[in-house]
């Protein structure tokens, strides 16, 4: 082994420190958030009570993802994780793309988080434009970046109890409300018992939704550009399951005991699905405090979103898919045209805010969601194409495709929906320009050193 390999090395076992139970908390702190704290709001209104089905099926879609792309990190530790084994796969093209598709997804994730916690912000503060709120909260979430990993790890862990214990109060005051300790009298249970309740729009519902559900599992990425930081990278299945299946259980549960306290007509989708059904029920305290978890946990998913689009930028810059002013001297911090970069999605974000109010977390949320799919699509082939899958993995590989493109195609099948898969594939058409143009650049580099 050379000196540089010897350092390198040495530079990465100083870098795993993390246990499989803190990527685990991390990976919690990191996928909850307005995705399933809002978004869960729309799939309830186009899904009925078959709702709990669509995250079901995309708590088991986003497991064999992941289950993959830890897999290839067991097999090859790597701090680019999913975008380092898409290039290994098919090549410079392949990992340059995934990288950008996966940048432009955190993006609009970012303006859907600001979008949803200014939502809820101004619940308390009504007369104020929403674009203020996303402004005040783009500048907090970039100076947590700024200060570095530690911050981002010690925030993750504290924020993922908070968020989790938030999930079990409601579930706790919603059974105590349902056997009538904290009302007058017992409620009448909201069982469905037509068909409209199970299905509000029909199949067609159910599979317009789908996407919603998985959106509220996205996540599973930023564990996969943690798992580097793993004590022993072999660990990263274990995190995987162990978040996924606490966060499938608490997100059906009290989605489900969330539907038994009011009628599925009173659901909107600018409304929290947990703040509406406690309402009838006056208990104003509790709903102030959701309120302020709420936000926080929105936060806490666009300080995730900010970390791993910074990270990665790093790390593509590394590989020259990206600047070379991007490239990290540090790894605990990210470097100023990073930031700068970022801030410049924010403030388009902000501008989306301030004239397009109305409709933008739907299109938002709709979009991110589509385009971390196409992220999760590559990381299944990745995996054929690096690994040797025996049948029942490649029977796997085939369920998660199904699973995934069940989300993507389901939203052609609402007016709603429609915006946001155009955006998506207008996202897919500018990196496959950008593809065009570098490949002219790589084969005069190939030239060159040859």
């Amino acid at each position: 082994m050379s000196l540089k390999q010897k350092g390198v090395a040495h530079a990465l076992k100083e870098e795993q420190t993390l246990s499989w139970w803190q990527l685990s908390l991390i990976g919690v702190g990191c996928t909850i958030g307005t995705g399933f704290f809002l978004g869960s709001s729309i799939a309830i209104t186009k899904s009925g009570f078959s709702v709990c089905i669509s995250f079901l099926l995309a708590a088991v879609g986003t497991y064999l993802v992941f289950k993959h792309l830890a897999a290839m990190t067991a097999d090859n530790p790597d701090k680019g994780s999913f975008c380092s084994y898409a290039r290994k796969a098919y090549g410079r093209w392949a990992g340059f793309s995934n990288g950008w598709v996966y940048w432009f997804a955190e993006m609009l994730i970012t303006g859907s988080q600001l979008t949803a916690i200014s939502l809820f912000t101004r619940h308390w503060f009504p007369s104020v434009p929403l674009w203020v709120f996303s402004a005040i909260y783009s500048a907090l979430a970039l100076l947590v970046i700024i200060i570095g990993l530690s911050s981002f790890q010690k925030t993750e862990n504290v924020l993922a109890v908070l968020k989790t214990s938030a999930i079990f109060l409601f579930m706790i005051l919603a059974v105590l409300v349902l056997f009538g300790i904290l009302t007058d009298h017992k409620p009448t249970l909201h069982l469905p018992n037509k068909d409209h309740e199970w299905m509000p729009l029909g199949p067609l519902g159910l599979w317009n939704g789908l996407i919603y559900a998985f959106y509220a599992f996205g996540g599973i990425e930023v564990m996969g550009l943690m798992a580097v930081h793993l004590k022993d990278p072999k660990d990263a299945a274990k995190s995987g399951r162990v978040m996924l299946i606490i966060l499938a259980v608490i997100y059906i549960v009290s989605i489900g005991l969330a539907l038994l306290l009011v009628p599925v007509t009173a659901f909107n989708e600018n409304s929290s699905p947990f703040i509406t059904s406690l309402e009838p029920f006056h208990l104003s305290i509790f709903l102030h405090i959701f309120n302020g978890i709420f936000i926080i946990a929105g936060f806490s998913t666009l300080v995730a979103s900010l970390y791993a689009v910074t990270t990665l930028l790093g790390t593509m810059s590394e590989h020259q898919d990206a600047p070379a002013c991007f490239k990290q001297k540090d790894p605990s911090h990210v470097r100023w045209s990073s930031i700068i970069l970022t801030a410049a999605g924010l403030i388009v974000s902000i501008l989306l805010a301030l004239f397009l109010s109305k409709h933008i977390y739907e299109h938002l949320t709709t979009a991110a969601g589509l385009t971390l799919l196409y992220t999760w699509v590559f990381i299944l082939f990745s995996s054929k194409k690096l690994s040797k899958p025996s049948t029942r993995q490649t029977c796997e590989m085939f369920l998660a495709l199904l699973l995934i493109g069940a989300a993507i195609s389901g939203t052609l099948t609402e007016a709603s929906g429609r915006p946001g898969f155009f955006i998506s594939l207008g996202i897919i058409a500018v990196i496959a320009i950008m593809v065009l143009f570098m490949r002219k650049k790589w084969k005069q580099q190939d030239q060159t050193a040859s």
